[in-house]
C-alpha cells in the first residue's frame, strides 16, 4: 500500500528540486538542477532515480516510486528536508521563500518544516500549537534567529528532555526582549536575566500593568492580563531555575515531565508573541498580508 501523500506535495518538491522547465520564462522557485544532478540528489536521500523522458517526469516518477516503499515516510522526509538545505541555496531570502513555498504545501498532509540546529525537521504539524506557529512565522519574518532556535530547540525537547526545553523557553523571551531592544536602540540592561530583560522593553512597549491611558469600560481587565503576562514571564525564569538544566543537574535532581515543558513553552511563545506584536504596532514594521492575523484585545487599545 503506496503513502498517501497531496499532489501539491508532489509538484512543490518536483519544482523546488529540479529548479523548473529551466526556459527562462520567471524566477524558479528552487535550484535548477540537471538530469545527473537531480538523480544523484534522490540517490543521496536514499531514493531510486527513475527515467521517464525529461527531468521533470523523471523526478515526479521517481518520487511516486518512493511513495510505494515500505520506509516511504522515511525516505520521503529525507528528501523534503535536503530540497530546503540551508546550505543549497543563494541567499536567506531564496530559502525562506522555498521554506514558505513548502510549508503552505506540506500542512495538507499535516507536516511543517522548521530549522533546528542549522538544519532543517520535518515534523508533525501536530507537535506545533497554534501560538508557537504563530510565532515562528513573525520571527522568520524578522530574522530573529536567536529566538527562532531557542524556540525550536524547546520544541524538539519537550518530551525527550523535559529540563532543557524549560531553560529553551526561558531563553527565547530572553531573546526576543535582546532582539526588540536592539531593534529600538535602546540599551541593554546591565543584568541579562530575563527579569531585568523584561523590565527594559516593559515601558517602551507601553506594557505597566500600572498605565492609565487605557479606555476606562476595559481598564481594569487589560491592567489584568498586563499583570498576568509579568507572571508569566517571571513564572518561566523561576521554573528554569529550579528545574531547568542551564545550572547543571546534579544526582537525584527532580524532574519534571512533558507536560510542565510544554506548558512553559506554550505560555513563554504566547508571551513572545505579543511582546513581538506590540513591538510591530508600536514601530509599524507590518507583516506580509499572507501573514497577518488578527490582533489581541490589548492591541485595540492601542498599546
Amino acid at each position: 500500500m503506496s503513502l498517501q501523500v497531496a499532489p501539491q506535495v508532489l509538484e512543490a518538491l518536483v519544482q523546488i528540486i529540479s529548479g523548473g522547465p529551466g526556459l527562462g520564462s520567471g524566477q524558479p522557485i528552487g535550484i535548477y538542477r540537471t538530469g545527473p544532478q537531480i538523480a544523484s540528489f534522490l540517490r543521496a536521500c536514499g531514493a531510486e532515480a527513475m527515467t521517464m523522458g525529461s527531468r521533470l517526469p523523471s523526478l515526479h516518477a521517481s518520487l511516486e516510486k518512493v511513495l510505494e516503499r515500505d520506509d516511504a515516510g522515511e525516505i520521503l522526509t529525507r528528501i523534503v528536508e535536503a530540497a530546503a538545505n540551508p546550505t543549497d541555496f543563494r541567499d536567506a531570502d531564496h530559502h525562506r521563500t522555498v521554506v514558505e513555498y513548502l510549508n503552505a504545501r506540506l500542512q495538507a498532509n499535516g507536516m511543517i518544516l522548521r530549522m533546528f540546529d542549522g538544519r532543517m525537521r520535518c515534523q508533525p504539524l501536530a507537535q506545533s500549537a497554534s501560538v508557537t506557529a504563530g510565532l515562528s512565522a513573525r520571527i522568520n519574518v524578522f530574522r530573529f534567529d536567536t529566538v527562532q532556535a531557542d524556540l525550536d530547540r524547546a520544541m524538539q525537547n519537550c518530551s525527550a528532555d523535559p529540563e532543557d526545553a524549560v531553560t529553551s523557553a526561558s531563553s527565547l523571551l530572553e531573546s526576543m526582549c535582546r532582539s526588540i531592544l536592539i531593534e529600538m536602540n535602546m540599551p541593554l540592561p546591565e543584568k541579562k536575566d530575563l527579569g531585568s530583560l523584561y523590565k527594559a522593553v516593559r515601558e517602551p512597549l507601553a506594557l505597566s500593568a500600572a498605565r492609565d491611558d487605557l479606555p476606562i469600560e476595559i481598564s481594569n481587565d487589560v491592567r489584568s492580563i498586563l499583570g498576568g503576562l509579568t507572571t508569566i514571564i517571571q513564572g518561566v525564569a523561576a521554573l528554569r531555575t529550579h528545574a531547568g538544566d542551564a545550572h547543571g543537574r546534579e544526582r537525584g535532581h527532580p524532574k519534571i515531565d512533558g507536560r510542565i515543558a510544554r506548558l512553559a513553552l506554550h505560555t513563554a511563545s504566547a508571551a513572545a508573541l505579543f511582546l513581538l506584536e506590540t513591538w510591530e504596532r508600536r514601530t509599524g514594521r507590518a507583516l506580509p498580508q499572507h501573514q497577518a492575523t488578527q490582533t489581541t484585545a490589548i492591541h485595540a487599545t492601542e498599546t
